[in-house]
């Protein structure tokens, strides 16, 4: 009596797993670099470098992920000063952390009510949560994601390497022999999970005399570089030990935007330049958006040929006052500023977040509605899909006709809770 109850559960565990797959390849999609910063041993300062080179990326105007899997040993939100926990909404959809107007945040930390609570958890447990941060978490379109793991080769970093088949790692290490020892593991770790190494750091290289100047090798000189030669990686640069990184950390700023002209501070920018060097980006990409002209076709901005397709929420056939009470979708597309075709489509339950994916599965670049609350407008937006409100009660047809001769009228927001 019990198989077939059994046999149910299995597919739809099967099920939700083979969904889960989807919403991870269409975040991933959205993310242009995925770069896994992670230690042979702890203490090498993997977080404190983690989050330089988050806040580094979005100091130069690229649009930055930093994802926290230390799930043990979180410290991601303290080193920048976090606090509060994210915001989660009825469907499992989660919206990280604005640290800024280039850099979102989410750590296991931010989820937990008692910051001093330990996660006791196995394997199973760890690599759900890590997929999740994928799955469930709006991340929008970024030029970066910096994931820190916790140090050594376990379930976490395993995890990504399996998850995000295009990361790449960097890896930090101190100029001790013990740490130089555990930073060779994590290098045929690499290898063995076809993890590209996009380079090593050496942290705590040294200390500059804050009365002299001069520099003091306080550990075996050169470790970090010589082993990155032995084992054929890059070697990203070395890190002096610098009192201002222990005081910034304590305090919660990111010592990036405190460094000065210190020598730390001018090797983190240096370091910062050599991976987008090394990512093949440029300091173009991440320049403002050039404005458009009212004299220009927005229709050609939206992609070749002036192709796009744009969802209007409808009811009875015209347009409905709410885009989350709708029956279907009208999908309109077209090309060289003609409407090419209409297709209706019925949409998934109404939950936050969840409708905005949806769209972006379907290659909506632009809804058009007549009302939408500030939330799911932020959503769309995360997505990269334009929103139009304030349309009046017409035919999906007549709405994008009259948007793409510029005679769309569009009044108050119908729906601005």
């Amino acid at each position: 009596m019990g198989q077939p109850s059994k046999r149910i559960e299995r597919r739809d565990k099967a099920e939700q797993m083979r969904l889960q797959d989807t919403e991870i390849r269409i975040t991933l999609k959205r993310v242009k670099n995925k770069i896994l910063v992670m230690s042979g041993k702890g203490g090498v300062g993997k977080s404190s470098i983690a989050a330089y080179i988050a806040t580094a990326m979005a100091g130069r105007g690229y649009r930055t992920g930093l994802m926290d899997v230390d799930l043990h040993g979180p410290s991601i939100p303290r080193l920048l000063g976090l606090s509060g926990q994210l915001a989660a909404f009825e469907g499992g959809h989660i919206m990280p952390i604005q640290y800024s107007a280039f850099l979102k945040v989410v750590s296991m930390e931010t989820l937990l009510p008692d910051k001093d609570k330990a996660v006791i958890w196995r394997g199973p447990l760890k690599i759900s949560a890590i997929r999740q941060f994928l799955s469930d978490v709006i991340w929008g379109e970024l030029d970066y994601l910096i994931i820190d793991s916790p140090p050594g080769t376990g379930d976490e970093p395993l995890t990504v390497a399996q998850t995000i088949p295009e990361a790449r790692a960097v890896i930090v290490t101190t100029p001790q022999e013990i740490s130089l020892a555990d930073v060779r593991k994590s290098i045929d770790f690499c290898m063995q999970v076809n993890l590209p190494v996009l380079g090593l750091i050496e942290n705590m290289s040294g200390l500059d005399c804050p009365h002299c100047g001069g520099h003091i090798d306080l550990f075996r000189s050169g470790g970090g570089e010589r082993t990155a030669r032995q084992t054929g990686v890059p070697f990203l640069g070395k890190i002096p030990i610098d009192p201002q990184i222990v005081i910034s950390g304590d305090e919660g700023r990111p010592f990036v935007a405190l460094a000065g002209q210190s020598s730390a501070g001018k090797m983190i920018d240096e370091i910062a330049d050599r991976i987008i060097k090394s990512s093949g980006s440029g300091e173009d990409e991440a320049a403002e958006p050039p404005a458009v002209s009212e004299d220009e076709n927005p229709i050609e901005e939206k992609g070749g040929n002036g192709a796009m397709k744009i969802a209007i929420p409808t009811a009875d056939g015209l347009l409905c006052a709410h885009f989350g009470h709708c029956e279907q979708f009208a999908l309109v597309d077209v090309e060289d500023g003609k409407i090419a075709k209409t297709t209706m489509v019925t949409p998934p339950p109404h939950e936050p977040g969840l409708l905005p994916r949806w769209l972006n599965e379907q290659g909506a670049s632009m809804i058009i509605a007549g009302g939408m609350g500030m939330r799911a407008q932020d959503f769309f937006t995360q997505y990269g899909i334009e929103v139009i409100i304030g349309a009046a009660t017409l035919p999906p047809e007549e709405i994008v006709t009259a948007y793409l001769s510029g005679s769309l009228e569009t009044g108050a927001n119908l729906c601005d809770h």
